[in-house]
């Protein structure tokens, strides 16, 4: 058992509901869990303190519980469920100079096609939360895999999602599998094979609910949206969408109304959970969607990426907040500030790679190649400050908060610390020196934080009794 000593923390946060519904049935003791990319509600908040300070220098570590090598290459996140770290990897059976996500250093990297001549495992692996010991690993597929990918993406870059009775594991166009909590593949899906945008491969995490799994299939050929049963696999349906290759995730979006599927791109949807029916659409003015939507109660917001690299998608990089309710068209008449149910819009708003997060009503977007952070004022789209984070590589892993505080982590693994409020102040810059993309897992006060070839558990173990 773990007891924090800082009693001025904001106990209404830590001592969030116990017992909530999260994919149609209860969950209990949620602060110890994080079973899909960016937690539970897909907002990337901990339910409990995090860390404020971490380091690892010349041998000597500081708020780091265990650090542990990671074979292979893989993007996804850490998932947890109750005492266990599940974790994707693609790794080759023979290393090569190839294998390996490389960093990127500007522009949109270099392309490499040949390793789809590499074989690789695609793996799952489990590991216990308080030592980091490996309780078992997994090979779902060994082969080579079907489509190119960038040289900065991997072939592991879905994360994983549970429900605590299954591990779903999608590895892109290398199928879907369900795996038991001791590692036994209990049943797999072949989705099929599609061409990407510029052979850049696949990075789109599923989403879970009421005993079903939604995959967003977004490539240049024949782009859809799939649920399958949680239990068997089987197709419960498809519908066809109107994109080509997009990044984002999907999303459930659980409002006053109804709950809803919201799926990004350059239009924007939202799914009846139940039937793939579309409920209501919303034009982006083009752009690309890699950042996931995010929620605060009735306010949806959604947004993309502003481009403008001569390609059939230049525009886009506007922010809406959408109300519930919402039926066909809810696009904003030409010149209006909103619609029926869209409260306000912004252009150009920094939604760009990372996922936002949201704490004490101001919004947090961090831009992927500049350093720069956009902290907004959710009830109006009003702009409490733009900042050049000091000393900050480019964002692409999400950033998270604990509700008093905002982290951001960059590309070379150093994690930025603000305070929340509507001024800026960096509160900490903590170094690991470790090429990262990875958004962490946050459970029970641990951030559970994946670099390009470690996995670490950073804990408060400066403020903390262990019985």
């Amino acid at each position: 058992m773990r007891m924090h000593r800082n009693l001025q923390w904001n106990m209404p946060l830590w001592g969030c509901v116990a017992v909530v519904s999260l994919f149609g049935f209860q969950i209990e003791t949620l602060a110890d869990n994080w079973p899909q990319f960016r937690g539970s509600g897909a907002n990337a908040v901990s339910s409990a303190p995090l860390p404020l300070r971490w380091s690892v220098e010349d041998g000597e570590t500081h708020n780091i519980r265990w650090q542990i090598p990671v074979p292979g290459e893989g993007w996804s996140q850490p998932v947890v469920w109750d005492g266990r770290i599940f974790l994707t990897s693609a790794v080759p059976v023979a290393e090569t100079e190839g294998t390996g996500p490389e960093e990127s250093v500007g522009g949109d990297g270099y392309r490499q096609d040949d390793l789809m001549g590499t074989e690789y495992r695609f793996q799952v692996m489990c590991f216990d939360v308080d030592s980091g010991s490996q309780l078992w690993e997994t090979t779902c597929k060994q082969g080579c895999p079907p489509i190119p990918r960038h040289s900065t993406n991997t072939y592991a870059t879905e994360t994983p999602i549970t429900d605590g009775q299954r591990i779903y594991a999608y590895f892109g166009m290398n199928g879907v599998y369900a795996l038991d909590l001791q590692g036994n593949v209990l049943w797999k899906k072949d989705l099929g094979v599609y061409e990407m945008r510029a052979d850049w491969g696949t990075a789109s995490s599923p989403t879970l609910f009421d005993g079903r799994i939604f995959i967003q299939v977004d490539n240049q050929v024949d782009s859809f949206l799939v649920a399958l049963d949680c239990k068997t696999g089987d197709e419960v349906w498809r519908v066809s969408r109107d994109e080509k290759s997009q990044y984002s995730s999907p999303m459930v979006w659980r409002n006053s109304v109804r709950n809803e599927l919201i799926v990004g791109g350059m239009v924007y949807r939202s799914y009846d959970l139940d039937t793939g029916e579309l409920l209501w659409q919303l034009d982006m003015a083009k752009g690309r969607s890699s950042a996931t939507p995010i929620a605060h109660g009735d306010r949806l917001f959604v947004g993309n990426e502003f481009r403008d690299r001569g390609g059939e998608d230049d525009g886009g990089g506007r922010l809406f907040c959408v109300k519930p309710g919402g039926s066909g068209d809810i696009t904003p008449p030409e010149d209006a500030s909103k619609s029926e149910f869209v409260d306000w819009w912004i252009e150009k708003a920094d939604m760009q790679m990372a996922s936002p997060t949201i704490c004490h009503g101001k919004m947090y977007l961090f831009e992927r190649r500049t350093g720069n952070m956009h902290c907004l004022d959710i009830s109006n789209g009003t702009t409490a400050y733009r900042k050049r984070v000091r000393g900050a590589r480019a964002f692409w892993a999400s950033p998270w908060t604990d509700g008093n505080r905002v982290y951001a982590l960059d590309s070379d693994g150093t994690t930025h610390v603000f305070s929340a409020g509507d001024g800026y102040e960096l509160l900490a810059a903590n170094e690991l020196d470790q090429q990262s993309w990875a958004s962490p897992a946050l459970a029970g006060g641990r951030i559970y934080l994946r670099t390009v070839d470690q996995l670490y558990c950073i804990d408060d173990l400066n403020e903390q009794e262990l019985d």
